[in-house]
C-alpha cells in the first residue's frame, strides 16, 4: 500500500513487514534459523534507516486505520526505546517489578486459570478482568509477539505493555469503545512516555463524537493524566499474584483515583477490531457455567 507514493524504499519496507508476518512466535513456538538471530524468539534485526521506514509505514497506517494493531505495534516498536530504558529502570528499581524480569510471566490464555478467576467474588480483580474479556469479547491471545526491539530485556518490557494494556482497562474502569481507548491511551501517554501512546492520545479524540469529545476534556480526560502522572509503575505489579485483591484496594495501592464517568462495553466491534471468535465464545460459556 506503500509502493505507489514511496518507491524503492518503501518496496523494502514492505518485504520486510511481510517476513515479520511470517516469523511471528509465540513464547512457546519452534525456534527457526530463518526467523531467529539469537535475541529472543521472532527477533528481526532492523538498521537505523528501516526502523525509520517502518515508523514511517506504519504511522501512516495507523492514522488511515486505527483498527490495524498490527501497524500500532510496529510503530511502538521502532519509536520506543528511550521509554522502554526508562520504564526497564524503574521496573528494576521497584522490588515487584524485578521479579517480574527475573520470571518473565506471560499473560495468555495458557496461563490463565479461569475456572479459579471465575471463582472469585464480584469486585477482586481477577473476576473483574474475565468479566472485561467477555464483556468486549477480547482475549489476551491477541497481542502480537515483539520483533523490532534489538535488546531482549526491553523487547520483553514491550511485551509486558501489550499484555498488560487489558489489565489496564479493568482497572480503570474502561472499556474497549473509542473513548475508553483515548483513556487509557492518555493514561498510559503520562505513565511510560511512550511515543505511541502519546500520538494515540492526540489522535484519538479527532475520531470522537462532540458530546464523547466534551467527556473526555472535562473529565476523563484530565483524570486519566493526573493519575498515569501520579501512579506507582503499573508494570511493577505482579497481577497474576493479585486476582484475589479487590480492584478497590489495587487502585489506593497504584494511588488510582475511580474514573469520573462510567462508560459501557460495546460487544459488537471494539476499537481494535477484535470480533467474536471461538477463544472469546470459550470464556463466555466458562463464565456463564460457573
Amino acid at each position: 500500500m506503500w509502493q505507489p507514493v514511496l518507491g524503492r524504499p518503501c518496496q523494502r519496507l514492505h518485504r520486510l513487514y511481510l517476513i515479520s508476518k511470517a516469523c511471528v512466535h509465540s513464547s512457546s513456538s519452534v525456534l527457526t534459523d530463518s526467523c531467529y538471530d539469537g535475541l529472543y524468539p521472532g527477533h528481526i534485526h532492523t538498521t537505523p534507516f528501516q526502523k525509520a521506514l517502518l515508523a514511517v509505514g506504519s504511522g501512516v497506517a495507523a492514522l488511515q486505520n486505527p483498527y490495524r494493531h498490527d501497524m500500532v505495534a510496529v510503530l511502538g516498536e521502532t519509536t520506543g526505546h528511550l521509554a522502554l530504558i526508562k520504564i526497564r529502570d524503574k521496573m528494576r528499581n521497584d522490588p515487584e517489578g524485578h521479579t517480574i524480569l527475573t520470571e518473565r510471566p506471560r499473560i495468555r490464555l495458557s496461563t490463565l486459570d479461569l475456572n479459579e478467576m471465575a471463582s472469585l467474588p464480584d469486585g477482586s480483580f481477577g473476576r473483574e478482568y474475565l468479566r472485561f474479556l467477555e464483556d468486549n469479547l477480547v482475549t489476551p491471545d491477541s497481542r502480537a509477539d515483539v520483533r523490532f526491539v534489538d535488546d531482549e530485556e526491553l523487547a520483553y518490557v514491550m511485551q509486558r505493555y501489550r499484555e498488560v494494556h487489558d489489565l489496564l482497562h479493568t482497572l480503570l474502569g474502561m472499556p474497549t469503545n473509542m473513548l475508553g481507548e483515548v483513556a487509557v491511551k492518555w493514561f498510559e501517554a503520562a505513565q511510560t512516555g511512550l511515543p505511541m501512546c502519546a500520538l494515540g492520545a492526540v489522535l484519538g479524540p479527532l475520531r470522537l463524537n462532540p458530546s464523547r469529545l466534551q467527556s473526555l476534556f472535562t473529565s476523563l480526560g484530565p483524570w486519566a493524566l493526573q493519575n498515569g502522572r501520579r501512579a506507582r509503575c503499573v508494570l511493577s505489579i505482579f497481577y497474576e499474584r493479585r486476582w484475589a485483591q479487590s480492584v478497590e484496594d489495587l487502585r489506593q495501592e497504584l494511588n488510582i483515583e475511580p474514573p469520573p464517568v462510567i462508560l459501557t462495553a460495546t460487544n459488537s466491534k471494539n476499537i481494535r477490531g477484535r470480533q467474536r471468535n471461538p477463544r472469546n465464545e470459550e470464556i463466555g460459556k466458562r463464565l456463564k457455567c460457573e
